[in-house]
């Protein structure tokens, strides 16, 4: 009942927002490197910030560093959302974000390169979930899948974070894939989405992975990994400027060129990670060989799918 009330409340709140955001005129419009045609409103990925501002505000304030960094990293992907901001803005609070994060996490009692390495790693996810979110359903249905096994994990493996949080930011994306994940969205999640949820997924990880020192539960976002830098390693064997929009990756040839529907390309998205998942899961004496294993596997189909359908890209 609670997390019925908390689903219902959430829903309500997004609805709220589109009011604001069709007053406000936060939308989307279509260009040249969109896979959309139609105007749709822009940002309603900020449902994701609700809901892990409704656990902290229901559960004794648990993890306040935590939601100091979510709020900080929202708000500026917020306003990147309605006018664009400098580059240097947008990575003086990202990096402040994710101080925060690593002090909740612990880590700066830590080795310094350890932090280092957390940050390159922390923002090339970031980043990375920022770039994949081109298409209805994908974001959402993606981090569905992960935020399922991660509570699982939670439950049935090894505790390494209050479930509650797991499952209040479930509503959250529930809620906003009910406005997603169709033929036509009514909203799309924006930077201040992609960029949220990809914090709160990263503050879950990382947490599972400090509790277990076992780095091979990245396998959790290989799917997403392996299809960002073998976009990014294409793109500059192209010769282009990799910080420009473009329409590459691989769901985009899917979406655009081959004119897959949007919802089930995001579908293929969740499968082959819920697949990859539950394979991990039964072989996770041999975490780091079957992670190495997924990642050849997968940059094989990426090679082979690019080799027989790039062409069709303009």
């Amino acid at each position: 009942m609670y997390y019925l009330i908390i689903l219902v409340l959430l829903f309500l709140a997004e609805l709220f927002y589109f009011r604001i955001a069709d007053k406000c005129n936060i939308i989307d419009k279509p260009n040249e490197r969109s896979s959309h045609t139609r105007i749709t409103l822009r940002g309603g990925g900020i449902i994701f910030y609700f809901g892990a501002l409704v656990f902290f505000l229901t559960n004794s304030f648990e993890y306040p560093w935590f939601i100091l960094a979510l709020t900080l990293i929202t708000f500026i992907s917020f306003v990147d959302d309605i006018r664009s901001t400098s580059q240097g803005l947008r990575l003086a609070f990202h990096f402040s974000a994710m101080a925060l994060m690593f002090y909740q996490w612990g880590m700066f009692a830590l080795p310094w390169w350890t932090i280092l390495v957390a940050l390159i790693v922390c923002t090339g996810i970031i980043n990375a979930y920022n770039f994949m979110d081109g298409i209805n359903g994908i974001t959402g249905g993606y981090s569905l899948v992960v935020l399922l096994a991660l509570a699982y994990i939670n439950k049935m493996i090894v505790p390494f974070v209050e479930q509650g949080l797991i499952y209040t930011i479930i509503c959250a994306v529930f809620v906003f894939n009910f406005f997603n994940f169709r033929k036509k969205a009514k909203c799309f999640a924006g930077d201040v989405g992609s960029v949220s949820i990809a914090f709160i997924i990263l503050f879950l990880i990382g947490r599972l992975i400090i509790k277990t020192e076992n780095f091979s539960w990245m396998i959790l976002l290989v799917v997403y990994g392996v299809d960002s830098v073998l976009t990014i390693i294409h793109r500059l064997m192209l010769h282009e400027n990799i910080g420009l929009p473009h329409r590459k990756h691989l769901y985009q040839i899917m979406a655009n060129e081959l004119k897959i529907p949007h919802q089930m390309v995001s579908s293929v998205y969740m499968a082959v990670q819920a697949v990859i998942i539950v394979g991990y899961l039964y072989l996770r004496q041999e975490g780091y060989w079957y992670l190495l294993g997924s990642i050849l596997v997968l940059t094989a189909i990426y090679i082979g799918f690019m080799h027989k359908y790039f062409h069709l890209h303009r």
